[in-house]
């Protein structure tokens, strides 16, 4: 009977993995993860089809409006006492039309005052601010994206330092728990070092849920799937970065001109509302219609053919009420225009500031940071084994192991975001972090 039990768990154990997804590991540097997330963020591939859309409708506006044909007053019956008794030709036969009435007209709408190259110059200013809420959505996207992938590095070098920990003190496990069994050595001394062994474990997992958290993120940005592993390269998470490269918060300002999205939007809303208020002056001046007709037994004549036109009389609308709209709007938008721009001086010092000192922390912590942690790590597990420290000494060391590691991955992961926010504020990469 155990052989039929056996072969029943071991089936439903190979249904378990083949149910299980297959997933792939996705192994990149940071410069492949960015091409990635340039080609195929779908974010991105949207917001540029709004470029195009823009251009689209600036050619709309190029159009002339169609003339307009209107075919009516068709009589296809007459009776004699209407036409004085002459014979009336029945519609489909020769001669149509040469006893009955019928009339056309063709109008064409002409715009004055140079509407219609206004309307152009809105939509052409609708293109350039297209372009720059994509280089905007670009910019916000490309600062979450690099963070994430600096998160990501920084867990899975927190985690390489983790399980290196956790095996040497696993092996130190196992040979105590060995002694412990043959009463070579006291129980708290194993329960404490299991009770390490333990904490470690539990550690790696917490560190294994945020990276499952940050890659479930990444791998939506860099448009992936979802069954995927993300490994990010070591390389670029400890950049080598100087003070002296480092660029005076004035010299940024300047260059932000024409680097930050967000200002160049504050400017084209000027530049559009002045645009705006110029068309909506133009609507003072009536547009007309030009009219030829054709009347066929309508009148005096047998023929009539005449001209006119149509005008609409500036009596009571001269388009008060949009002028003022857009002359406010010029206002309002200048006002916009200095709050950003004093926004972005605040944010480039502030971010200067912050990327200087995250330096200048990091290069006084490796100065400071001449020991070899592993080499120490692999000392102290020989002399606990010898007997050469006390337990509490070893767990001490591991304590502060664990605390060094993370205070060099902290301090190279501070210079990473504060250059990536330099980045931002100015609106360009001042130092490529790649």
């Amino acid at each position: 009977m155990a052989k039929p039990i056996n072969f029943y768990f071991f089936g439903i154990l190979f249904s378990f993995f083949i149910s299980v997804p297959a997933q792939d590991t996705i192994r990149l540097s940071r410069q492949e993860s960015e091409a990635v997330f340039l080609s195929e963020n779908l974010s991105l591939l949207a917001e540029k089809l709004n470029i195009p859309k823009a251009e689209a409708a600036v050619q709309q506006a190029k159009l002339w409006p169609n003339p307009n044909l209107t075919f009516d007053q068709v009589n296809f019956w007459a009776t004699d006492r209407q036409t004085g008794g002459q014979e009336v030709s029945p519609p489909l036969w020769d001669g149509f039309g040469k006893n009955q009435q019928f009339a056309f007209e063709i109008e064409q709408l002409i715009y004055t005052a140079g509407k219609r190259k206004k309307i152009v110059a809105l939509e052409k200013v609708s293109v350039d601010q297209s372009k720059q809420y994509f280089e905007d959505l670009l910019r916000n996207l490309k600062i979450e994206f690099r963070s994430l992938l600096t998160d990501l590095q920084y867990i899975q070098l927190q985690q390489k330092s983790l399980k290196n920990l956790f095996v040497s003190v696993q092996e130190l496990t196992n040979a105590y728990e060995r002694q412990f069994n043959l009463q070579n050595i006291s129980k708290s001394e194993y329960a404490r070092l299991k009770a390490k062994e333990l904490e470690l474990r539990k550690e790696i997992f917490d560190l294994q849920k945020s990276s499952s958290e940050v890659q479930k993120e990444l791998k939506i940005l860099l448009h992936q799937n979802p069954n995927s592993v993300l490994v990010i390269a070591d390389e670029g998470f400890e950049i080598e970065v100087e003070e002296s490269q480092i660029l005076f918060a004035t010299d940024f300002m300047e260059q932000v001109e024409s680097t930050r999205p967000d200002l160049q939007l504050a400017v084209l809303e000027e530049d559009y509302f002045s645009k705006l208020y110029d068309y909506e002056r133009a609507q003072r001046v009536p547009d007309f219609s030009l009219k030829a007709t054709y009347d066929r037994n309508g009148s005096t004549m047998l023929d009539f053919v005449g001209f006119g036109i149509s005008i609409d009389l500036p009596v009571f609308n001269r388009n008060q009420g949009n002028i003022k709209i857009a002359q406010l709007g010029i206002e309002q938008s200048k006002i916009q225009t200095q709050r950003v721009r004093h926004e972005i001086q605040s944010e480039i010092f502030r971010n200067t500031q912050d990327l200087l000192n995250a330096i200048q922390l990091r290069d006084q912590i490796k100065k400071d940071y001449n020991l070899s942690l592993d080499e120490l790590l692999s000392a102290h597990n020989k002399n606990l084994k010898n007997r050469n420290i006390s337990m509490l000494e070893y767990l001490d060391f591991v304590d502060a192991y664990l605390d060094n590691q993370k205070t060099v991955l902290d301090v190279s992961k501070e210079v990473n975001d504060a250059l990536e926010e330099l980045n931002f504020a100015v609106g360009k990469d001042i130092l490529e972090n790649n």
